[in-house]
């Protein structure tokens, strides 16, 4: 059992390793390797998120057919965690990406949209100045009045920096110093001080338990007086007046 643990084995005096028989490979021949996967996928055929970082036991293998000037392309094959799908990517040598082939479709990724957007407004600029020695030119003006626009905020930053730098301490202590200004000291009392302080408050407190407790004031109430009430004027007195009975008298005979 301990030999199993050592790092070198015993090799005899008269070991040749050419004689040893070597085994005869594919020149393609897959490998099983453990990989996480580099970027969140969906399954073509069950719809199953995987996402980056999950762990596969993988086949690895050389792309024979492609390579990006001269560096090999590799092919990594996976299986669904759902459906058992079989699920094909590669590495992308040209981005220092991985790009999905097989079984799969990759995820929206808004870093690599902006990344996308940079390098097409970069290969727009370079076609246009090709033909254009004016517009390159005026490319080169902006970009030296931009970088001159950040070195100066950014000295402008600096001098707010130092303005609001650490205060020197020697020149303000020298200040003081000749304003004629003495610092506070606070004194410290002695033990034989602080006994002398509790024994006259005691002794204040015993006079005042001695002579009685202070009359207490008596309490005044406010007394508020009402305000007097208003009063009507008596209604008028209603005179009805009777109209006169108007009687005819009778002619005498």
């Amino acid at each position: 059992m301990g030999e199993r643990k050592v790092l070198n084995k015993y090799f005899p005096p008269d070991f040749d390793p050419a004689l040893m028989p070597r085994r005869k490979q594919p020149k393609n021949m897959q490998i099983e390797v453990r990989m996480m996967l580099p970027f969140s996928i969906q399954c073509s055929t069950c719809g199953e998120y995987m996402y980056r970082g999950k762990k596969f036991n993988s086949r690895k293998e050389d792309v024979l057919e492609e390579d990006y000037h001269g560096i090999k392309i590799f092919r990594f094959y996976i299986r669904c965690i759902t459906c058992a799908s079989e699920i094909t990517f590669k590495t992308d040598p040209q981005h220092g990406d991985y790009a999905a082939e097989h079984g799969c479709q990759r995820n929206f990724e808004p870093w690599r949209e902006t990344d996308a957007d940079e390098a097409a407004v970069l290969k727009e600029r370079e076609e246009e100045e090709k033909g254009d020695s004016m517009k390159a030119l005026e490319n080169r003006t902006l970009d030296s009045k931009r970088e001159m626009d950040i070195l100066d905020a950014l000295d402008e930053i600096k001098a707010i920096n130092q303005r609001h730098a650490k205060v020197d301490t020697d020149a303000l202590l020298a200040k003081v110093a000749s304003s004629g200004e003495q610092p506070v000291e606070t004194k410290i009392m002695t033990e034989e001080e602080i006994q002398a302080e509790m024994e006259n408050f005691r002794k204040r407190k015993l006079e005042q338990l001695a002579s009685g407790p202070p009359a207490k004031a008596a309490k005044t109430v406010p007394v508020t007086l009402a305000a007097p009430e208003q009063v009507k004027p008596a209604p008028a007195p209603i005179v009805i007046k009777k109209k006169k009975s108007v009687v005819a008298s009778k002619p005498k005979a």
